[in-house]
């Protein structure tokens, strides 16, 4: 048998690994965390602005952030082909009290979502990036031809709003904002049909649904904790095999996190029988359907739909196989290139530094008792 972990993942210097390969270069990273900071200036000022110039005659307080998705997680990719982008999603979030003085929730939403991109209309021309407003649930910054910024907007329950005063509770109508806005007024919608104590989201055609990013954050990372830093590794390289096989679209990173971590079990220094474990349960895993880990009643599966859970099920069947085809094989040349199909040339093509092991050795890189899969882990927000 073979042991591919090496081109994997390796701590040795001067040794090249997918994982490595993976990264955002040091000056990428540092750039795109640039622009996040330009962006939160630019709406901490803006938005308080373009709200007291169309309404607000009282305080408006500055909105605060929180990092979200695969930046937060560490689970980050570069682009692996075109069209693909690298994103940070970075929540902006105003006090629920706030939000609320508007008369409907549905204003409230439309309020937000246009406050907030007039704020950032006057950033956006000066540093030619482009400004996309059509996604339901976020505000998009394309800042390069393979990176955006996501900013989906949140009302937040006041006692989490720590740094700031609450707000007024008198009430504002703000239905001349925009057009858009006039129309959100028609309809006949009450803030007492949503919860105060939760994380609203706001979505340009539903208003708002509750949705707390914080949570899944915590999961991820207590799964981390609990499991190992391999988990990581193994949710990125499944990440990369989609990034290949799906130039667009394919299984969402959330659903393949989610599906994964149960799945997940340690081996030591063998990351290729680790993602192989997962992989050989994972189509079984996504017919069966998966849900957010933190809130049971979000399908994950569901948003991709039927024919998309099939296609990716039958796509990872197929992964299997020539993964474990690859660490059973006897030439070391052929395991490197079906690998480097799977994965592109990320992965690296350098056979020699692939090894042959025994079957006992390869037993003994499990762990020596397998416990349960936790489904949640800590679900306190921090």
């Amino acid at each position: 048998m073979l042991n591919l972990s090496p081109l994997f993942f390796t701590t040795i210097g001067g040794e090249s690994c997918m994982h490595d390969e993976l990264d955002l270069t040091n000056q990428k990273r540092l750039w795109i965390a640039s622009a996040r900071t330009e962006v939160r200036a630019c709406l901490r000022t803006g938005i308080p602005r373009v709200l007291k110039e169309n309404g607000y005659t009282e305080d408006v307080p500055q909105p605060r952030f929180f990092t979200q998705g695969s930046w937060a997680y560490k689970t980050l990719n570069s682009p692996a082909q075109q069209p693909q982008q690298a994103d940070i999603d970075d929540g902006c979030y105003l006090p629920t009290s706030f939000v609320a003085q508007t008369r409907r929730p549905s204003v409230a939403a439309t309020v937000f979502f246009a406050a907030a991109e007039k704020a950032l209309k006057p950033l956006v021309e000066e540093k030619r990036w482009k400004l996309v407003t059509d996604k339901p649930t976020c505000i998009r910054v394309i800042i390069a031809g393979d990176t955006h910024i996501d900013i989906p907007l949140y009302a937040i329950p006041d006692d989490e709003f720590a740094t700031l005063a609450k707000a007024a509770v008198e009430q504002y109508g703000f239905d001349s904002l925009t057009e858009a806005v006039n129309m959100a007024a028609r309809k006949q919608d009450s803030w007492t049909a949503l919860p105060a104590d939760k994380v609203l989201l706001a979505h340009r055609e539903c208003d708002w649904i509750p949705s707390d990013p914080r949570l899944v954050k915590e999961w991820f990372l207590g799964e981390v904790e609990a499991k190992d830093e391999q988990l990581r590794r193994v949710i990125r390289y499944l990440k990369a095999f989609r990034d290949w096989k799906w130039p667009s679209g394919g299984p969402a990173s959330i659903l393949l996190m989610a599906a994964a971590a149960p799945l997940f079990e340690k081996r030591d220094r063998r990351d290729d029988l680790a993602l192989l474990d997962v992989v050989t349960a994972l189509p079984d895993r996504l017919r069966a359907g998966v849900s957010n880990p933190v809130d049971a009643s979000e399908s994950f599966t569901e948003r991709l739909g039927k024919a998309g859970v099939e296609e990716a099920a039958k796509a990872f069947a197929e992964f299997e196989k020539v993964l474990r085809g690859a660490i059973d094989a006897s030439s070391r040349s052929q395991a490197c290139l079906w690998m480097r199909n799977e994965f592109g040339s990320r992965f690296p093509n350098e056979p020699d530094r692939i090894s042959v092991v025994s079957v006992a050795a390869t037993i003994a890189a499990a762990p020596a008792t397998a416990g349960p899969s936790e489904l949640v882990g800590r679900t306190k927000a921090g």
